[in-house]
């Protein structure tokens, strides 16, 4: 029994899992209004079957004759959260995909955007036109924020109410499936962002169902849900129907599991281990990868270890420490979470193995935290210099190339797209975007939508930042957040995306950068001068990179020359070419031989060329 209104050839059977009812029915609204009694199966569920149900028709349903509610599973709400479901023909849809297999985790550069601000229509359609400039750019595949149902016109997404239906004013179902299917088209995978720790405040109906939430955990956006207690079961299965209807229905190459350190089970078998499992089951001999990926602060790298080796099996965990490290030497910044990082060392490390913190002390947390990463290989961990949490969650809403300026943005850009890892950018982060993502939200109840400024303003003082944030529910709050896509074609922005084209091109032409192996790369860094150096190399591919995280000039030791081979410059951040200062001929009278140097705030990357032999 599929959860929802599972509709084929002219036949629907309605399916909802409702354990405390009496009794339930569908009320069909259209085309012909009539009320079907559901009858009543093991473990809570209700199931009725119709003949004469055509996709397009409007439903809801009757809880013991006191409430109707639309459907928990529902795939489509076009009059909004409170309003009814609709029956949807998911094979009615003509894929043009049959030859995609998806891509390799090793392959993966993300883009990260939000559907509703990334144009200014703020639709799947308008984002298919703008594929072709990302493939051009070097991304190989599209992350989009959450798309299930939210209230109002505008939100980030993670206020959804309805996991299974696709935002009605960004395109419903067909419109996220001609998205799916046109990067496809061009070669790119699309991951989406799903929201199992919580649901959002207003339409979450799930309540009146059944206890799919708990009271013996919180989360920071209200009641958990209840993945270990009584009826644990089938709250699991109704979010693992879920994870599989986006493969199944929407061909999605992959998830981005929200927070799951929200995610409270304390049982034996762990809600994502069983995620993992079933989503192994459902894919095996599909001939088509699917990733999931999980958004986590723990530093636990049981998330991303082999079921066999005692893990859960996900396949990519974000790289905090890797942002951190990178954020606060760029910005100076020391408040909140910054407070552990700030040291060359830091970013080394996460070069070198990952995880900075492996129960290492914080004082933020005021206790050792964290788990060792160096023993998993570099691409089941994801890297960047901004996502939406990272920009959205200041007060302002500042880009990194606002908040720290342009010859930082490039060494930044640099610092992610070199380094062994997956790459994640954020939407306008290519050419520097000026305007800033703030947090907007559209909720109707006034009540909620003060208690949402208020828990904004909690949620910032750890940092002791000074500016009062933008009122979420201001319209102009989500205008101002929406991308530029003509400063693209203009200078210094222009500059910035041919930069990152560059770093990108450069990352797929040379082995040693294409391949992830974090035993051929060897990471220094000295704490005076805040420069760092990393070489990387993949048999006779070798690059060493050289990083200034300083206001002055630096200089740099450089390698010997060895067999017969040289060193040859291929990149330098300061270069005139990318509206830098320049950097200072390497002289004797400027440093020491054998050594070069770097302007401030500058990357330069040298290829060796000559005979080398496999090590």
């Amino acid at each position: 029994m599929k959860l929802g209104a599972q509709y084929e050839h002219g036949h629907c059977t309605f399916t909802v899992w409702a354990p405390g009812a009496e009794q339930m029915a569908v009320h069909l609204l259209s085309p012909r209004e009539r009320i079907l009694p559901m009858m009543q199966f093991e473990r809570g569920y209700w199931q009725v079957a119709a003949e004469d149900v055509e996709p397009g028709s409007l439903y809801l349903l009757g809880i013991d004759d006191a409430l109707e509610r639309p459907d928990p599973a529902s795939f489509h709400q076009p009059e909004g959260v409170h309003g009814p479901s609709v029956v949807v023909d998911h094979r009615a849809f003509n894929w043009t995909d049959s030859a995609w297999t998806g891509k390799s985790l090793k392959d993966l550069v993300i883009y990260e955007l939000h559907v509703g601000t990334f144009t200014p229509e703020g639709t799947f359609a308008a984002v298919i036109p703008r594929l072709a400039a990302l493939r051009e750019l070097g991304i190989t595949a599209i992350e989009l924020m959450p798309v299930a149902q939210f209230p109002g016109r505008h939100n980030w997404g993670y206020d959804g109410v309805f996991p299974f239906a696709v935002q009605h004013s960004y395109g419903g179902p067909d419109g996220l499936k001609r998205l799916v299917d046109a990067c496809h088209g061009c070669g790119m995978a699309v991951i989406l962002d799903v929201v199992y720790n919580h649901l959002g405040p207003e339409g979450n109906y799930l309540r009146d169902f059944g206890p799919y939430f708990t009271d013996r955990y919180r989360t920071p956006w209200g009641e958990a849900v209840n993945f270990d207690g009584r009826d644990s079961d089938e709250v699991r299965r109704y979010f693992i129907e879920n994870a599989l209807q986006w493969y199944r229905h929407y061909h999605m190459d992959g998830l981005r599991l929200d927070a799951v350190h929200a995610i409270f089970d304390f049982s034996a078998r762990p809600f994502l281990q069983e995620l993992t499992e079933e989503v192994e089951k459902s894919v095996c001999g599909k001939g088509r990868s699917f990733h999931l990926i999980a958004e986590s602060d723990l530093n636990d790298v049981r998330l991303i270890r082999p079921r066999d080796t005692g893990g859960y099996g996900l396949d990519v965990q974000y790289n905090e420490d890797f942002h951190h490290a990178l954020h606060s030497l760029l910005t100076d910044e020391n408040q909140g979470y910054y407070l552990d990082f700030g040291r060359i060392e830091d970013l080394a490390t996460a070069i070198r193995q990952g995880f900075v913190y492996d129960w290492r002390y914080s004082v933020y947390r005021g206790r050792h935290h964290g788990s060792s990463s160096a023993g998993r290989p570099p691409w089941q961990l994801l890297l960047f210099s901004q996502n939406h949490d990272q920009v959205g969650n200041r007060r302002l809403g500042e880009r990194l190339s606002t908040l720290a300026g342009f010859e930082k943005a490039k060494l930044a850009a640099a610092s992610v797209l070199l380094s062994p890892g997956i790459p994640l950018l954020f939407m306008g982060e290519e050419y520097a975007e000026k305007a800033p993502f703030l947090y907007f939200a559209d909720f109707s109840d006034p009540d909620l939508v003060e208690a949402v400024r208020r828990g904004r303003r909690e949620e910032f003082r750890s940092f002791d930042w000074q500016e009062e944030a933008p009122d979420p529910h201001d319209p102009q709050v989500f205008t101002r957040s929406r991308i530029d896509w003509s400063l693209r074609d203009r200078d210094p922005h222009r500059v910035m995306l041919t930069y990152y084209s560059k770093l990108l091109s450069l990352r797929r032409s040379i082995p040693a950068l294409k391949i992830p192996d974090r035993h051929r790369c060897e990471v220094a860094g000295r704490e005076n001068d805040r420069t760092l150096w990393f070489r990387r190399g993949q048999g006779q591919s070798q690059v060493l990179c050289l990083m200034n995280f300083n206001n002055c000039e630096s200089c740099l030791p450089f390698p010997e020359q060895e067999n017969n081979s040289h060193w040859h410059k291929i990149l330098d951040s300061a270069d005139p070419e990318w509206q830098g200062p320049g950097s200072s001929p390497t002289t004797e009278s400027a440093c020491e031989k054998g050594a070069v140097t770097l302007a401030p705030w500058s990357c330069q990357l040298y290829l060796r060329e000559g005979p080398k032999e496999a090590s």
